[in-house]
């Protein structure tokens, strides 16, 4: 059986986002909450508002993003050929947090041509309450990456603003999700959250995917980095997770 019925898939190339009907097992979300104070203290991470990179920092979290619960629904949406770039924690304590401030994932992002999803995968509760995902929905449908302004304030965990007049009418929509439940979203959707004052952790964890059909452009990274000031994604190791590199030009990486 396929994870995602034509249903789901109608809604999410409706709304740039789906939290499929089944998640992960309640084993496998008591592994990751012991992976994840493991990391976290091996790490001497103490502020995990966002831990960018955590495959790069310790390659055994692939092995969660090649689930077959998410893969399986990844590929539906964007093929059988399938790259693992990027990898995160958000783990925004329950006092003091910081806001994410409304934005697109893909403005900097050096993919062409410009195609992947998100898996935002809840290790705990998440609600609206403890500050879970906001989405805009629809605002992928016109494939436009809008203009962001830079905002280095200590209050926010991305300095990626989106500019107000980009903002869409349409009513936001709270994303909660129970423990092993996740969503996948589109690259274009504009999404943010609140900062969680709510006396509870909201942990979280993100695996971006594209299909092989792109390219990653070390060389336009670079030129990202230059010109933008956004973070240095030239030496990100693309892992081959699933079909072939349909594009050719991507230097997958190959542990030893």
């Amino acid at each position: 059986m396929q994870p995602l019925s034509a249903t789901e898939i109608e809604t999410y190339r409706r709304d740039g986002i789906i939290v499929p009907a089944t998640g992960l097992n309640p084993a496998t979300v008591e592994e990751l909450r012991a992976k994840l104070a493991s990391f976290l203290a091996e790490q001497k991470i103490a502020d995990a508002d966002y831990v960018p990179d955590i495959i790069e920092r310790d390659p055994t979290w692939l092995r969660y993003a090649v689930m077959p619960e998410i893969l399986d629904a990844v590929a539906q949406l964007i093929g059988e050929d399938i790259i693992v770039w990027g990898s995160a924690l958000f783990c925004k304590a329950g006092i003091g947090g910081k806001a994410t401030p409304w934005h697109q994932d893909g403005h900097y992002w050096p993919i062409r041509p410009l195609e992947t999803v998100t898996a935002w995968i809840a290790i705990d509760d998440v609600n609206s309450a403890n500050s879970c995902l906001r989405v805009i929905p629809g605002t992928h449908r016109d494939r436009v990456s809008y203009t962001h302004d830079i905002d280095n304030s200590d209050k926010i965990i991305l300095n990626q603003v989106l500019k107000a007049e980009h903002l869409q009418s349409a009513p936001p929509r709270d994303i909660e999700l129970a423990p092993g439940r996740f969503s996948i979203h589109d690259v274009y959707l504009i999404h943010g959250a609140e900062p969680n004052n709510s006396g509870k952790r909201r942990a979280g964890m993100v695996f971006r995917y594209m299909p092989a059909t792109s390219h990653f452009d070390r060389a336009l990274a670079a030129q990202q980095v230059r010109d933008m000031g956004v973070l240095d994604l030239t030496k990100r190791k693309l892992h081959l997770v699933r079909g072939v590199d349909r594009s050719g030009r991507n230097d997958i990486y190959r542990a030893a």
